[in-house]
């Protein structure tokens, strides 16, 4: 598919709002980038929308609004017009278009400020959130079993929200069940499970569907370092250098290893 003014507007939404899945998108198959770029550009949209205004009404309103784009490609009718929801309209399969309810409504936590209720709850949110969208992105791209995609999104999610979590504090967020060290350090535990339990199943992600893998190419040193050293969570230090970060897309890209 060319890249026609809306793809290049999803691209740029992604270099400046996700600058970690752009690296992986480029770091894919040319011909896998205008799914992803589409897909992690709706990710963007969808994820921003709780936070676009201090009213609850107003966010979930537009939370419901990609709710709805949602459950138009689902059911393979027209798609609004929008420089994000027409080329996800025409790139992502009905069957996929699915997961975006669940992700919509996991979604509304981040509109209020209540705790999650339990573990079940946190990892209902970490599976429709990352699970999913990794799901999305992968079995668009070829064949994939799902359980070991979603195992790896979960460990992916677990990384990525250790990292979110001063922002989160800062927004008047609770962001986790058990704020002590030992609870971080248990949950970076359980997202490096993930990680290994997808990893062990490597086999049965295609050469194909591979690509979308890499955007979680920083998971396991990230998940490392929070069980190693806690304190970096809080203090917002979490990740790698410029140099290793690039490095190690750059190699896993060309190994084919995720």
């Amino acid at each position: 598919m060319a890249f026609d003014d809306d793809l290049k507007g999803c691209a740029e939404l992604v270099r400046q709002g996700d600058p970690d899945r752009f690296m992986a998108t480029m770091a894919a198959p040319v011909a896998a980038r205008p799914l992803l770029f589409a897909l992690y550009a709706f990710n963007l949209e969808l994820s921003r929308a709780p936070w676009a205004s201090q009213e609850s009404m107003i966010a979930e309103m537009r939370v419901q609004w990609w709710r709805d784009v949602g459950a138009e490609i689902a059911e393979a009718k027209p798609v609004r017009r929008h420089y994000v929801a027409t080329p996800l309209g025409r790139l992502l399969r009905p069957e996929l278009a699915k997961e975006i309810d669940p992700m919509a409504e996991a979604r509304r936590w981040d509109i209020y400020r209540d705790p999650f209720e339990d573990e079940a709850a946190f990892d209902t949110y970490i599976d429709a959130t990352s699970g999913s969208l990794l799901w999305m992105a992968a079995a668009s791209l070829g064949d994939a079993e799902e359980e070991t995609v979603r195992a790896f999104g979960r460990g992916m999610g677990i990384a990525n929200w250790l990292r979110a979590i001063p922002e989160l504090e800062k927004q008047k967020r609770v962001p986790l069940l058990d704020g002590t060290t030992k609870g971080v350090q248990q949950l970076a535990e359980k997202g490096y499970r993930y990680l290994e339990q997808a990893r062990r199943a490597r086999g049965s992600v295609s050469t194909a569907a591979a690509p979308a893998m890499l955007a979680g190419w920083q998971a396991q040193s990230i998940l490392k370092q929070a069980i190693g050293e806690p304190e970096r969570v809080a203090a917002g230090a979490l990740g790698t250098s410029e140099f290793r970060r690039r490095g190690g897309l750059m190699m896993r890209a060309a190994l084919g290893r995720w």
